[in-house]
């Protein structure tokens, strides 16, 4: 774990000295390095992520795909998605919109006597262990995760936003970060408030986060590919999770006669809350993925970026 963390620490030095440092003093940003600074670990860290998805997960989708690709305009729309959130685009946008209200409003509750509840410090020994704290607050923040992607399901003006993200019917290892830029603000604000209010440090917020992204880059892939009976209920599978975009499936339940916002599988790393909840669904199956309204009702949500971020938010006032 150290000798990873200090090569990631002089390949962000490097980075930084090299190319971030010269364009952000050309740029008149010398104001701001030290955010350039944490902004090119962000950077760092979605690079090596694309190289993993191209190296490793986008020959094993060629070679055991779970779907025929029809629509190759589809995917490359995600690859924008994908390009914007992990090369550190939108966290420049989240910087200079939301990051100063979030540390006023944080500070104001620190004024208020709210102190920081290091987690790893409940149980003797943790600290001392990184791997350990790390896996910690793996499970704590998967936990959130869970009951955040339940909530976006069960709101019909969450849902309104989500819905772009199950839209998608050619699934592939892109299409994780194909979300309205809305939903995005709205779960990213939520984990931030709660790292820093559980104690995680800013190193162990990027390892978390980078792992958990590269994992739903995997899960998402058009791969038939599943752990087995005993892998599938410790960790999620690209099976486990094509089942939660499965129309008519993934995001409806039944009641009574009728079906309802709902679904399964919700877990985003770990199947045991779904396991825990009763939302889980472990059938082994590769389901056409996408919308029922899509497919009985043509709706329409969006073929490009902005016609997608466009058609969210329509639902959304239409809602309200």
């Amino acid at each position: 774990m150290d000798m990873l963390t200090d090569l990631f620490a002089q390949s962000q030095q490097w980075l930084f000295e090299t190319v971030v440092q010269p364009l952000a003093v050309w740029a008149g940003l010398s104001n701001i390095l030290e955010v350039a600074y944490e902004g090119t670990g962000w950077l760092l860290v979605g690079v090596l992520q694309i190289v993993v998805m191209l190296v490793l997960i986008g020959p094993l989708e060629r070679v055991w795909p779970a779907a025929p690709v029809r629509d190759h305009a589809a995917v490359r729309v995600d690859v924008l998605y994908t390009l914007f959130h992990r090369l550190g685009l939108f966290k420049l946008i989240m910087y200079f919109s939301f990051d100063a209200l979030f540390e006023q409003g944080l500070g104001w509750l620190r004024a208020q006597g709210l102190p920081t509840w290091h987690l790893d410090q409940v149980w003797p020994g943790v600290t001392d262990q990184a791997l350990l704290s790390f896996l910690v607050y793996l499970v704590v923040f998967d936990f959130v995760n869970y009951w955040i992607h339940r909530a976006q399901h069960q709101s019909e003006r969450w849902w309104a936003l989500h819905a772009l993200h199950h839209a998608q019917r050619e699934m592939s290892m892109w299409s994780d970060n194909r979300n309205h830029l809305l939903d995005s603000v709205i779960t990213s604000l939520i984990f931030s408030a709660v790292a820093a209010l559980i104690g995680v440090g800013p190193g162990q917020f990027v390892a978390l986060i980078a792992l958990g992204q590269l994992s739903e880059s995997f899960q998402h892939a058009n791969l038939r590919c599943w752990f087995g009976n005993l892998g599938e209920r410790l960790w999620v599978s690209p099976r486990f999770h094509r089942r939660h975009h499965a129309i008519g499936i993934g995001h409806e339940s039944p009641r009574g006669d009728r079906m309802v916002l709902g679904g399964c599988n919700f877990g985003v790393l770990l199947p045991w809350w779904d396991m825990l909840f009763g939302t889980a669904n472990f059938e082994l199956r590769y389901d056409p993925t996408g919308i029922r309204d899509q497919v009985e009702q043509g709706r329409d949500y969006g073929h490009g970026f902005w016609s997608q971020q466009w058609r969210g938010l329509q639902r959304l006032l239409g809602h309200a």
